[in-house]
């Protein structure tokens, strides 16, 4: 729906899905139907495990049942909405709707990987400082530390939607997208939208690169604490509290770094790649994580059985 020259605000958009891919959409839909109800189940179920069995109220595992709670939030805030796209065809959201996805996205992404740094430091006190653990990682604590996490998320998202709200649209409406994200809105404006281009650079870059450097920082310690430990049964087992989190680490990092250095310099990259990497690192991240931890996790993988 192309729009005149004249500024205007907008109040709905009209997301298209994957363009290029209208005809295997239908297909297409199977696969992420699986893995979405693969996502729900597993991390509902691990959520349950954590919550029910009070042995299990460690912090390690609480950070386990966040891990799992903003998974589900994450992948049903795109996936429900993406699948309608695919069976039914292009969708109206109203622009209140699509701000308000645009904000959980990004949201929800930050706290994931906020929680990912919550889990590494609890690992770094449990090998490198254990004398210090109970006192250091209290219930209190980390209950104080999930507000910090929510907090951190909206205070850097909501700059961002502000920052939409300025804008005035006159080209289209139409988002080639299945969801609703920063810059697939900013694009459509009439005026500059440098400053929304910058500032969601930057925020990326000050909020999960520097997440992911003090992860890095976490486990170099902590590879440096075991190599020191003297017997090998207990570098094993050093290693084997850590080997799940490392797994899920690796797959949210590389998969966010891939989609999101790809958008922004991938310019030979077709569009509907760049489309079905931008939904796939927000689905395989929370279908692979109760996997993970629970083939890792022998606490938990005992529990489910």
């Amino acid at each position: 729906i192309e729009l005149n020259t004249t500024p205007t605000q907008l109040t709905f958009f009209l997301l298209t899905g994957v363009p290029g891919l209208e005809d295997i959409q239908i297909w297409m839909s199977i696969p992420f139907s699986f893995m979405y109800v693969l996502a729900v189940l597993g991390n509902v179920l691990v959520m349950a495990v954590v919550v029910y069995d009070r042995s299990l109220h460690e912090p390690m595992y609480l950070f386990l049942a966040m891990l799992a709670f903003n998974d589900v939030l994450l992948c049903t805030v795109t996936v429900p909405q993406m699948l309608l796209i695919f069976w039914q065809g292009p969708l109206e959201a109203t622009f209140p709707a699509c701000l308000t996805q645009m904000f959980f996205v990004h949201a929800l992404f930050l706290s994931e990987s906020a929680v990912l740094l919550a889990m590494a430091f609890d690992r770094y006190v449990a090998i490198c400082i254990p004398l210090h653990y109970t006192s250091l990682l209290t219930s209190s604590i980390i209950g104080k530390v999930g507000l910090v996490l929510i907090a951190r998320s909206v205070a850097v998202v909501t700059p961002g939607v502000l920052l939409i709200l300025r804008l005035d649209f006159c080209r289209s409406n139409i988002i080639h997208h299945t969801y609703c994200e920063n810059m697939g809105i900013a694009k459509l404006a009439c005026n500059s939208f440098t400053l929304n281009s910058i500032y969601g650079l930057s925020a990326a870059l000050l909020t999960t690169g520097l997440d992911f450097v003090f992860i890095s920082l976490s486990y170099w310690l902590i590879l440096k604490t075991v190599l020191q430990l003297p017997s090998k049964e207990a570098r094993t087992k050093a290693f084997g509290t850590c080997g799940a989190h490392i797994c899920v680490i690796l797959i949210f990092y590389t998969l966010a770094f891939f989609s999101f250095f790809t958008h922004r310099f991938g310019h030979h990259v077709s569009r509907h790649t760049l489309i079905l990497l931008a939904n796939l690192y927000l689905l395989i991240p929370p279908t692979m994580n109760p996997i993970v931890y629970g083939i890792k996790t022998k606490e938990i993988r005992m529990r489910v059985v």
